[in-house]
């Protein structure tokens, strides 16, 4: 599986992103992108980003 490069990813989006502390593990969390914090166009362990509720994570896939 692919993650998502940033053109692809919204604020307002529901996503999926790993935190940090759960890189290891692979758990995942869900929530809405608040704003993008990579400024580069793609990343290999995903594009990271704010969610809402203030998480800070990698995008791992779009909730459709």
């Amino acid at each position: 599986m692919t993650v998502p490069i940033r053109k692809e990813i919204q604020p307002g989006m529901r996503v999926m992103i790993v935190e940090k502390q759960n890189q290891r593990s692979g758990q995942l969390t869900e929530g809405i992108v608040m704003n993008l914090l990579t400024s580069s166009p793609a990343h290999p362990h995903g594009i990271k980003v704010r969610l809402v509720d203030g998480k800070v994570g990698r995008v791992q896939s779009i909730v459709k």
